[in-house]
């Protein structure tokens, strides 16, 4: 399974909020055997958002969009989703009735537009928060909140699947550029992937989904590198 992030906000484009929503999904959909192929970052606006929605959802099996979800000013993401599937925001039954259900509010207590979603979108509740997300298509809507986001999606996640990897690491105190003929001779000797990382040292990552073939390349690695 394939899938694209979008995150949402004009303050992880200046910097001023650190984007570890992205970092924290891209961890719990590899843990899932599920790929990400593309992350992408939009400001506050819905075409933006909508044009990027469109071309993550047309090319991938699943895309995740965070942030931009509530009744203020800036809070288009749903606008946005909307327009890229044509269709129109409207207060959707599902949110009103779980509201009045769970949360004892009224339509008259709740700010205008928090029970409003995309035209035939599935309803995801809102467990630690408010404002609900919702499912487009094979487009996943979640809050912007940390807390709220990974509730929302340890509700949905099983609906991520795909081949996991078994992962070996390997450390290195060699350079990297001595390590590209034994790095290439590994993936010649043994079916895996490898990714090397330079830091303190050199990282080296051996993936396969055979444990037993990781191990083999990574115990091969260590006795050259």
């Amino acid at each position: 399974m394939k899938v694209g992030v979008l995150t949402v906000g004009d303050e992880l484009l200046s910097g001023e909020t650190e984007n570890t929503n992205a970092s924290w999904l891209g961890r719990r959909l590899a843990e899932r055997g599920v790929t990400v192929r593309r992350t992408v970052v939009v400001p506050d606006d819905i075409e933006e958002i909508a044009a990027e929605t469109r071309r993550l959802a047309d090319r991938y099996d699943a895309v995740i969009v965070t942030g931009g979800l509530g009744p203020t000013h800036d809070d288009v993401t749903m606008d946005g989703v909307a327009a890229a599937f044509d269709r129109d925001v409207t207060e959707h039954p599902d949110a009103v009735a779980w509201f009045e259900a769970h949360g004892g509010y009224h339509n008259s207590d709740l700010a205008e537009g928090t029970t409003f979603l995309p035209e035939d979108a599935r309803l995801l509740p809102n467990e630690e928060g408010v404002a609900p997300g919702a499912v487009v298509e094979n487009v996943y809507v979640l809050p912007g909140v940390p807390s709220e986001m990974k509730a929302m999606f340890d509700a949905v996640e099983s609906e991520f699947e795909g081949e996991r990897t078994h992962v070996e690491v390997v450390h290195s105190e060699k350079p990297e550029s001595a390590l590209v003929d034994t790095l290439t001779e590994v993936q010649e000797q043994f079916d895996v992937t490898v990714g090397s990382y330079p830091g303190d040292g050199v990282r080296i990552r051996v993936g396969s989904p055979d444990p037993e073939t990781a191990e083999a390349a990574a115990a091969w690695l260590r006795e050259r590198v």
